[in-house]
């Protein structure tokens, strides 16, 4: 998790950056934002910071070679981090870097902040890190001010949101050997041209760890079991929230997962075996991100991955029967008088 109670801005910058692709251009601030309005600092903090306290996904600097250091952001980050970039000489950096990854006609023109935070909290420890934040999206304000017995009513045309960042990451000072950890989103779109902040502008990829791991490994089974199966089993929807349920209970009460033991304990039929290994084979290839035959397994993710595993019988828009265990106590049937299916569940008690 991410807090920044603690945190503060110690450096900050803005610079401007226009698309490339429309002879737009790049401003470069000549000097860092002198920050003395506590009131202004506050406001930036939740502005800059607020949208990634809701971010779980943790992210590496990376570079297609294989070869870290070839990845522009971590080459600067790595330089400031260590003393050998001034903090002006960061944002200009970043601000250049940006404007050549601009290279869609739909990418909006913004205001790029760099900021040198200290004191920000991620999973538990405390460091400096890199901010990185561009607006790109102004919106009309009121303004509503005492004169004279009444007031006077005004207005500011392109005025930022503060409850709205547009794009933003975070370069946390630890692990820099791995890539360091990086927070990043984008909530202006998800179109193909917004692929630029992640992939053209930061190279990030995921971190592969446990907690991504287990919550990767539940989201590859879940889509196995609503998909993968069909073309070689005829299964019910009862049947299909039975695997589901199997596993969760497994991720729930096991402490590291071992594949033989999931094969046996929750899948136990060897062409289901085959085909799941042939689904999670294809998914570490094209993301790059191995499971291993056993890792250690993040309960966090457990607990996220549990809200969209769905163990529910949605009948008609009349009933929904939640299926939390015992396959065998529910069935299925027709009714050829009515013409119509239905289950028939068996129980001990009513509560």
């Amino acid at each position: 998790m991410f807090y920044y109670n603690d945190a503060a801005i110690g450096q900050l910058a803005i610079h401007r950056v226009g698309n490339k692709l429309r002879d737009e251009f790049y401003v470069l601030s000549e000097a860092p934002i002198a920050l003395q309005d506590e009131v202004l600092a506050s406001l930036l903090m939740h502005y800059f910071l607020s949208p990634f306290t809701k971010v779980n996904e943790v992210y590496r600097l990376a570079h297609a070679s294989g070869t870290v250091e070839l990845n522009e952001i971590y080459h600067f980050s790595k330089s400031f981090f260590e003393g050998g970039l001034d903090f002006q000489a960061l944002g200009e950096q970043l601000c250049k870097h940006l404007f050549e990854a601009s290279n869609h006609p739909n990418i909006k023109g913004g205001e790029l902040y760099v900021t040198h935070l200290r004191n920000v909290q991620l999973e538990g420890e405390e460091h400096d890190a890199i901010g990185i934040f561009k607006s790109e999206s102004k919106e009309p304000f009121l303004t509503v001010s005492p004169v004279q017995h009444a007031f006077e009513l005004g207005y500011e045309q392109e005025a930022i949101n503060i409850n709205k960042l547009d794009k933003g990451c975070i370069i946390v000072n630890t692990e820099g050997e791995e890539g360091y950890k990086v927070l990043a989103i984008d909530q202006t779109n998800r179109q193909q041209e917004a692929a630029y902040w992640k992939d053209g502008f930061l190279g990030i990829k995921t971190r592969n760890d446990s907690f991504n791991k287990t919550g990767n490994f539940l989201k590859v089974y879940k889509a196995f079991v609503d998909e993968g199966l069909d073309g070689s089993f005829e299964l019910e929807r009862t049947d299909k929230i039975d695997l589901l349920n199997r596993s969760m209970d497994y991720f729930k009460e096991k402490d590291t997962f071992k594949t033989k033991e999931f094969e046996e304990e929750v899948l136990g039929n060897p062409q289901a075996v085959a085909l799941f290994n042939d689904y999670r084979q294809q998914f570490e290839s094209d993301y790059e991100s191995p499971f291993g035959e056993q890792f250690d397994i993040a309960k966090g993710a457990v607990k996220k991955a549990n809200a969209v595993y769905k163990s529910v019988l949605k009948l008609d828009k009349n009933f929904h029967i939640y299926v939390h265990g015992k396959r065998e106590y529910i069935e299925k049937g027709f009714d050829e008088e009515k013409g119509m299916n239905y289950y028939k569940v068996y129980f001990r008690e009513e509560h």
